[in-house]
């Protein structure tokens, strides 16, 4: 059971605690299903890679949103990771194709440009067809060093843009950090 607890406490977010709860759980469950959450996470394990002309995580080839014809491939929004890219999913709202980088610059961690997805992202940049490229990267010291070189990088071959960073819904002004509301009275927008 410790052998359990331990593994679970190396998964993001899951603290000690968290961890005991599910090995009880699982230790709880019938044999049969332990069995399938076992099988199903060493199949995702072993056909679960990247999508070749996006990055995102995909058991074929191309994952389901680049074969989706009616995506906007003149319009590719980076992110850092596939995480990302789903929380940009869940809005519904964006319809333009995706481009995962597979992480951030980070000379602190030694991770730097080469270490990630850039030049397959050029590659996908034919003037013809890809006429905005939008930054949607974490603001953070390696989001913007990161959205900073791209920025550079991209300028000459179509439009670069950031998304808005702000405030979030439901939040009060007081408890705001000075950053975020710098950044959100620089992302104004006129009133509709």
């Amino acid at each position: 059971m410790a052998r359990l607890i331990e593994q679970f406490e190396r998964l993001p977010g899951i603290g000690p605690r968290t961890a005991q709860r599910l090995a009880l759980y699982l230790l709880r469950q019938p044999e049969e299903q332990s069995q399938a959450f076992a099988e199903a996470l060493l199949a995702a394990r072993q056909q679960v890679g990247q999508c070749q002309r996006c990055g995102h995580l995909s058991a074929e080839t191309l994952c389901n949103i680049c074969l989706n014809q009616g995506r906007n491939i003149g319009l590719i929004c980076v992110v850092a990771d596939s995480r990302d890219l789903l929380a940009l999913e869940r809005t519904r709202e964006y319809k333009g194709s995706y481009h995962v980088l597979g992480g951030l610059i980070s000379p602190m961690d030694g991770i730097g440009p080469e270490a990630l997805m850039i030049q397959a992202l050029l590659k996908r940049l034919d003037p013809e067809e890809v006429k905005e490229v939008i930054l949607a990267l974490t603001p953070s010291v390696e989001g913007d060093t990161t959205s900073l070189y791209l920025g550079r990088l991209l300028k000459p071959f179509c439009q670069v843009t950031r998304i808005a960073y702000g405030l979030p819904m439901g939040s009060e002004l007081e408890y705001a950090d000075e950053v975020t509301l710098a950044r959100a009275l620089e992302g104004r927008r006129a009133m509709e």
